[in-house]
This record gives structure tokens, sequence and C-alpha cells, in this order.
């Protein structure tokens, strides 16, 4: 058996999915231009697609099909740049680069660059209605994938992980509160991710629950190394600028384990992953793949 190249996966997906959101998305010239401007500066700057790429392999493991899950694979990554677009904000991290250019507010204006995100949330949800409408045999699944994504990107997920990060800043936090954040503000939407993929792609309940495990450990372990790179990293490897998270005074794996501790965490958890992801045999192969890429990743 040949191995597995994940290089040629990774590419594949990824051109998929970058076709699929030039054309989900309104183009510049669409009124009002400016927001449409800035809606595709930041979604078309390119980056990993690591949350859409997830939504297929999760789709893939239970024996579903790229096609079957494309929108909701680019609703993911829809809010995943909205987040990048705030999170950069002079309120919020102040960022200048991002994924090797000028953020999205230095260009366009805070005022645009607060409303693409909003747009881009809004519009995540429309293509979630329709994938899962497209594809659902009942509208349970449809609620239900709705639901998935609230959970992931609201309160319960991301926006209060973002909130708990932000009030963390400058303080010494236990390692419980940091653990909050990362699983909130990162985890929640890789979870989220695959598990979105898993239900539009057949997936069963026990299924869907080994999937979701494994997307927890995954999630976690990406923002760990997410933590280390800004430590190690370069502008050039990172796309923005490194030792933010120090200069900002973050609540990091590093700040507050350690740099070998933290690593030797993130290997344990990409470690879990794979153990849940082997209940799906050959499906899993890429999820697999792609959790070793998660872990020795320099970007």
């Amino acid at each position: 058996m040949s191995a597995f190249d994940l290089t040629a996966y990774l590419n594949d997906r990824r051109q998929r999915v970058d076709d699929a959101l030039a054309t989900v998305l309104l183009p510049d010239d669409a009124e009002p231009p400016s927001v449409h401007r800035a809606m595709r500066y930041s979604v078309m700057a390119g980056g990993k697609r690591l949350r859409p790429i997830l939504v297929i392999a999760g789709a893939e493991a239970v024996g579903g099909a790229a096609a079957t899950v494309m929108e909701a694979a680019c609703a993911l990554e829809l809010i995943h740049t909205y987040s990048l677009i705030h999170d950069d904000l002079p309120a919020m991290d102040d960022d200048d680069y991002r994924r090797g250019r000028l953020t999205n507010h230095k260009v366009f204006g805070e005022a645009v660059a607060i409303l693409a995100g909003d747009a881009l949330l809004t519009d995540a949800f429309r293509l979630i209605a329709e994938n899962a409408a497209r594809v659902a045999k009942n509208p349970a699944l449809v609620r239900d994938v709705i639901v998935e994504v609230v959970e992931a990107a609201s309160t319960r997920g991301m926006v209060g992980g973002q909130v708990v990060d932000i009030e963390s800043e400058g303080k010494t936090v236990a390692a419980e509160t940091l653990e909050y954040i990362h699983l909130h503000k990162t985890a929640a939407l890789i979870r989220a991710s695959l598990r979105v993929g898993a239900m539009l792609g057949g997936g069963r309940a026990d299924q869907l629950a080994v999937i979701g495990e494994a997307g927890r450990s995954l999630g976690l372990a990406f923002q760990i190394v997410d933590d280390i790179l800004d430590v190690e990293g370069t502008l050039a490897e990172l796309g923005k600028s490194a030792g933010s998270d120090e200069r900002k005074g973050k609540a990091t794996y590093p700040a507050v384990h350690g740099i070998e501790a933290s690593r030797e965490e993130a290997r344990r958890l990409i470690g879990l992953a794979k153990d849940e992801l082997a209940a799906f045999g050959a499906g899993a192969v890429p999820l697999c793949a792609l959790a070793d890429y998660i872990f020795e990743r320099r970007s």
C-alpha cells in the first residue's frame, strides 16, 4: 500500500475550497462595493483552509464526499475569517498583518472591517442552511447542523473564549482558565468543523461522538502549537508578527506551562485524537495525517 500523500490531499482540497469561496462571495462591484471588496480581501488572502478541509475530511471519514459538504466547508471558513478580521481590530489585538499582508481594518478602515466581519458571519449561516437542506433527509438534520455551528461560534464557544482571553490579558491565570480559553476560542470551531462534515456526510450518532472527541483534542493541540509558534516563529513563517502574545500579556500555554511541557501536551493530544480516529479505519487516514500536520506545522 502506498503512503498517503498529505501534500497532494491538502493542495487538492484547498483548491476546491478556494474555487467554491470565489463563487459563494458576491463580486467586488456588488453594491455596496466597499464591504464586498473588504470581504473578498480577507477571505481570498489564502491561509491553510484547515477548517473547511476538516469539514470535508469529516464527511469522508463516514463515507461522504467533498461535494456533499462544500457549502458548509465554505461557511466554516467565512466564520473563521470574520473572527480574524474582528480579532485584529484595535479594540481587540490591534494587529497590522494577517496572512502576510495588511489587516482588513488597515486597508478599509475599522467601520467597514467590522461590517465585513458581520456580513461574513451572517452569510455563513445561509450557506449552512442551504447545504443542510440540500442533503438532509429530514428537517431535524438541518436544525442540528445549524445548532452545532451556533454552539461553536457563540458565547458557548468562540465568542466566549475570546471574551475570557481579553479579560485575562496582563493577568496571571490558572491552568483551568487557560484551557477554557483555548477550548472555546479555537477548539470549538475545529471540533464543529469535523462534526458538521460527519453529520452532512451521513454519520451515525456514535461516529459523531467519536469524531467530536477527536476534534476537541485536535483543536486544543492546534492552539497550543499556535502559542508555541508565536514564541518561536517569524513574520515570514506566520504571516503575522511573532511575539505578539507576550507583548500583550496573553494567556498562553508556554507562559503558564513552559515551551517543552506545552510541546509534550500538544503531542499527547494528537496521539489521543489519532487513537479516537482509529475507529474509522481507512476513512480516517486523511484525518490522522492532518493531525500530524497540526503538530508539525510552522505557520
